[in-house]
């Protein structure tokens, strides 16, 4: 029989989501429980009236709308279908089939998905024993072939996180000719004054682009809606090979709405961070290691016990993200589901 497809996607894994299971609460996906943001509804029904036009395929409002809030020229604002899109433009803007991308490991699971997908070689560093980069290693592991790396930070699923000395350093030694990606998924959650913000801190260097969604604090992750700020000569790049009309017309009137609606983010990414202190605190108590996290969910680095756990969990009504033979990622939600899963988790541990 002819083959059609690559054969080396065989073994490429699917990217797998969270679950989700009738009657049971989702801490599974990192979205923020709070539903939509004020206006975002009315904006989006909106703009359905005009949903058999296409939509502005420069998304100059909202770039403008960004570039503004952000304190950067529109032009090296760049928008896509949820930051993971992003992700992918810049591994296609960047590589050829051999070309390396590095990143670590255990980090976000789209990373392998999308450097297989141009032929480029992923070049995995393992996570630290505290759970999170190694930026030595990733340093080390520079060679001539390498064109991007990816920094979460951060980091998904282990919630660890990165200061602004340590990127300093890193940043400095990364040759100019390879790409740096401060994936910032998680930022609007980071309370800890030395995690810096890449476009703030690292907005000027010409090899850096940070990348950002509005699908977690901003409660878009169903329109998908993700942008990035990059060098003007990286942006012009990646907008020739991004999706045409990708940002649809809904999501722009949503992410515009959105914006306008930064207080209430703030209001609701506090509840968050407190629920965060509050399970950590819970489940420390049962003698469970997790790491301090930035992100609005937790990582319990269980090992072999991750799908033991994970089934005990979804026994008490609660759907977690299990990453056998790791570790287990848990959203925070509401006090009420917290509750429940601290519950399970007790119950896991008697």
């Amino acid at each position: 029989m002819t083959r059609l497809t690559r054969p080396d996607l065989d073994a490429l894994p699917d990217y797998v989501p969270g679950r989700t299971v009738a009657g049971a609460v989702k801490l599974a996906s990192n979205e923020v429980p709070y539903g939509p943001l004020p206006g975002v509804v009315e904006a989006s029904a909106e703009a359905l009236r005009t949903s058999h036009r296409y939509p502005d395929m420069g998304v100059t409002a909202l770039r403008d709308r960004i570039g503004a809030w952000l304190g950067v020229d529109a032009a090296r604002v760049v928008t896509g279908c949820g930051s993971v899109a992003l992700a992918e433009i810049l591994v296609k803007a960047t590589c050829l089939p051999g070309d390396e991308v590095i990143y670590s490991w255990r980090s976000f699971e789209a990373y392998p998905i999308i450097a297989a997908g141009v032929g480029a070689t992923s070049v995995r560093i393992p996570n630290t024993a505290a759970h999170g980069h190694d930026l030595t290693a990733i340093a080390e592991a520079i060679t001539d072939r390498t064109r991007l790396i990816f920094v979460c930070n951060p980091n998904n699923p282990t919630g660890t996180y990165l200061r602004k000395a340590e990127l300093d350093r890193f940043l400095a030694g990364v040759p100019s000719d390879v790409l740096v990606v401060l994936d910032e998924a998680y930022k609007e959650f980071v309370t800890d004054a030395d995690v810096p913000d890449g476009v703030e801190v690292y907005g000027d260097r010409a090899n850096v682009v940070v990348l950002r969604t509005m699908s977690k604090a901003w409660g878009l992750a169903g329109l998908r809606m993700g942008y990035l700020v990059a060098p003007p000569e990286v942006a012009a790049a990646l907008r020739k090979v991004v999706t045409p009309f990708s940002t649809n017309l809904v999501a722009q009137a949503a992410a515009l709405a959105a914006l306008d609606a930064e207080d209430e983010v703030r209001r609701r990414c506090a509840l968050v961070v407190d629920e965060r202190d509050r399970v950590t605190a819970e489940l420390r108590k049962l003698d469970l290691e997790v790491p301090d996290s930035q992100a609005n969910f937790v990582w319990l680095p269980l090992g072999e016990r991750t799908s033991a756990f994970a089934a005990a969990c979804e026994e008490g009504g609660v759907i977690v993200r299990a990453f056998h033979p790791e570790g287990v990622r848990v959203t925070i939600g509401t006090p009420a589901e917290n509750d429940l899963f601290l519950a399970a988790a007790a119950a896991f541990r008697s």
